[in-house]
């Protein structure tokens, strides 16, 4: 295991010792008990890792790094808990998703508790102040209406790449963004460099959306820990299929017709494959992760090696 290796996952486990600390009460029973159940899956800590990494960057106190972690993760979680409601996917973090355990309206209590948790821990920083407080929640209204896209989508049959890439920034983005602002928020750094790692989260956050949609086709759900099927099915508009859409409509839409529900994924694979779309997919997510590395060189007075190194790892993942 590399040095870079060992860190992340120093970082990861205690990140997860901290979400397991967060004092939680037991009651009532209906709020809590989702909430615990939710905050114990099997997630990547992709977000907090970045916020940690940025701040080490700053010499930032480990202690207020870790609570503006632990928000931006309770932040993600809430998103994703409303989002598998409204897509019906039946599994998150290698578990029963929320509303699939429980109920819909557990789920969406559950959701809202968790962000409410989120708002609290990022109080609790000492030098919280109304800048970090507008960015947390900028980027919350961003991911809402990244979904609320996302949603509007599914009844478009032709939507361009240029509304697409908005949409998964906003979605996906606004929120990796986040991840990488606020600790130099906090460290009361030049606005320059903050707004810099803004355009950087969002450029990363694009070519891991895109990453990610490759690999809901060419994964299986074991392997990412997640419903895959489920964008398939309710005609969630990728940049594949909008490609696929653009130029190959009669065949794609045979395809989408005509196949029995247990082959759909299959046969949607082998035609990306063959159209030389899901190779065209890689380029583009490529493209954005060189992106992001090129604007982290544009940082000033800021050691970069390590985040060069997160974007890699986050662009050579397979789960």
């Amino acid at each position: 295991m590399s040095q870079f290796s060992e860190l992340i996952f120093f970082i990861r486990k205690e990140i997860n010792y901290s979400i397991s600390k967060l004092p939680i009460p037991d009651t009532p029973n209906y709020l809590y008990e989702p909430i615990k159940y939710a905050l114990k899956g099997k997630g990547k800590r992709l977000r907090p890792i970045l916020t940690h990494l940025v701040g080490r960057a700053y010499g930032t106190d480990p202690n207020s790094l870790m609570s503006i972690s632990l928000a931006i993760e309770l932040l993600h979680n809430f998103t994703l808990i409303h989002d598998d409601i409204m897509d019906k996917d039946t599994i998150r973090h290698s578990q029963k998703t929320i509303h699939h355990k429980w109920d819909n309206s557990t789920a969406i209590l559950a959701g809202d508790g968790i962000y409410t948790i989120a708002q609290l821990v990022l109080n609790s920083i000492d030098r919280y102040n109304k800048e970090i407080s507008k960015c947390f929640n900028e980027v919350t209204l961003d991911i809402c209406e990244g979904q609320a896209l996302d949603k509007e989508f599914e009844n478009l049959d032709i939507v361009t790449e240029d509304l697409y890439l908005e949409m998964i920034k906003k979605k996906t983005g606004s929120l990796i963004a986040a991840a990488a602002m606020l600790p130099s928020i906090y460290a009361e750094d030049e606005i320059d460099n903050t707004e810099l790692f803004r355009t950087f989260g969002e450029c990363l956050g694009k070519g891991f959306q895109i990453h990610d949609d490759l690999l809901e086709i060419t994964s299986d759900s074991k392997t990412m820990g997640k419903s895959l099927d489920s964008d398939i099915f309710e005609g969630k508009q990728t940049i594949m299929v909008i490609k696929a859409k653009q130029h190959y409509k009669e065949s794609w839409d045979s395809i989408v017709l005509n196949s029995k529900k247990s082959d759909l994924k299959k046969n949607i694979y082998i035609f990306l494959k063959e159209k030389k779309i899901i190779e065209e997919t890689k380029y583009i997510a490529k493209y954005y992760f060189n992106k992001s590395k090129e604007i982290l060189k544009k940082l000033n007075h800021i050691n970069t090696d390590e985040l060069i190194m997160f974007v890699n790892l986050i662009e050579n993942r397979s789960f």
